[in-house]
């Protein structure tokens, strides 16, 4: 398998080229243009704006299906104090349902990724990291609250001040004891927040660390950590029900 990592291939031509079983990661196809496409059982994850396929643009039509299929999305599109209260509070509820499940399994299969997706566990230590930095560092004005448990995103690379140990194996148990911290801690944000300070910018830290020390709308903030709790959870139940299968086949 040929691969191509952190390449430059904007403006390419591809003519005739088979990319049967190909896989994408972190690709940018903005403006990308694609006729005469063969896409029989292929799969399409990311942030999708004004796509066209066959004419027709299919954003609104995917939007609508998510939302039919979870209404509480809905509640993740929140405009102001109260509406951040709530989808918090949908959120933990989501949570707790799915870390219920994942406690049924055995503890190896938590640590396996599929296909080379983050575990269960990392997808949790993850949120860490996500709570730290635009909660805790960025709302809170914390220049350095990152616990060594917590795992940054993948592309973020090494940056000074910022724990990443991609190789750590904490039990569940420990990483939800961290969880639990970081999950009460937005809930007292989210208790204290009001329609005038959503609608302001943050203090910035004076450290280096992530995010880059610089003031950000508190709306942008607290918009991150549900998106991601909202997605991270989606991801976790899509991979519960593989490592449920592979179970039940062993």
């Amino acid at each position: 398998m040929v691969e191509h990592v952190q390449e430059d291939l904007t403006g390419s031509r591809f003519e005739n080229v088979d990319l049967s079983r190909s896989r994408f990661h972190n690709v940018d196809l903005t403006d990308t243009v694609i006729r005469g496409a063969l896409l029989t059982d292929a799969e399409i994850d990311g942030d999708i704006d004004g796509l066209r396929v066959n004419g027709i643009e299919v954003a609104p039509l995917v939007e609508a299906e998510l939302d039919r299929r979870h209404p509480q999305r809905v509640r993740m599109r929140p405009t102001d104090a109260e509406g951040y209260r709530v989808a918090w509070a949908t959120l933990e509820q989501l949570w707790t349902v799915t870390v219920e499940r994942a406690r049924r399994l055995p503890p190896d299969l938590l640590h396996e990724r599929v296909d080379d997706e983050w575990s269960f566990v990392e997808t949790l230590r993850h949120l860490v990291m996500a709570t730290d930095a635009w909660v805790l560092r960025a709302v809170l004005g914390d220049p350095a609250p990152y616990h060594p448990l917590g795992l940054p995103h993948t592309e973020m690379g090494d940056v000074p001040g910022v724990p990443n140990d991609p190789d750590a194996r904490p039990s569940l148990e420990v990483v939800l004891a961290v969880r639990a911290d970081r999950m009460a801690t937005v809930r007292e944000v989210l208790a204290g927040l009001t329609d005038e300070r959503l609608a302001g910018d943050t203090e910035p830290v004076d450290a280096p660390g992530y995010p880059p020390p610089v003031a950000y709308p508190v709306r942008r903030c607290l918009r991150a950590i549900i998106n991601e709790e909202w997605l991270h959870r989606l991801y976790a139940e899509r991979d519960l029900d593989a490592l449920e299968r592979r179970r039940a086949g062993s």
